[in-house]
């Protein structure tokens, strides 16, 4: 899943390096030559795409009523009955917007954290160390972890 086209995903990737190469060398100290994964879990920050991940998510979890489940939607009981029900967008541009990814993204967490979506506030703080304790570089890395 791509979230930025053309100039957002350039701006994006800078961001990102400077985040990296600037500001997490900068506050600990190290060479370039230092792996910044690490040091994003030492320090306690999130790399760009962890944020993203959590305000997505936020989102979701702080606007439910638009969200509806596989079960509401079809009274079937399947395996991804609890899962949130994706509305089919053939524009790239919805599948973009923070309604579709943040679907997709949620539906791809672990269900111990899912599962408490219903509180805000443990929701966030579980997540956020789920975030800092992988630390990922990529949206496609956390696809990748999430459905291993």
């Amino acid at each position: 899943m791509e979230l930025y086209s053309g100039e957002t995903r350039h701006i994006a990737i800078r961001i990102f390096e400077y985040q990296k190469k600037k500001a997490i060398r900068i506050i600990d100290g190290c060479s370039n030559r230092v792996t910044c994964r690490n040091l994003f879990k030492k320090l306690q920050i999130l790399p760009l795409t962890s944020q993203y991940v959590l305000s997505s998510l936020m989102f979701v979890v702080q606007n439910k009523k638009p969200f509806l489940t596989n079960n509401e939607n079809y009274n079937l009981d399947t395996r991804q009955r609890n899962n949130l029900y994706i509305l089919q967008a053939n524009l790239t541009i919805h599948q973009r917007g923070a309604y579709y990814s943040g679907i997709k993204i949620f539906n791809k967490l672990p269900l111990d954290i899912r599962n408490i979506a219903d509180n805000q506030k443990g929701f966030k703080i579980t997540l956020k160390k789920f975030l800092h304790k992988h630390s990922f570089y990529t949206i496609g890395e956390n696809f990748n972890y999430l459905c291993n």
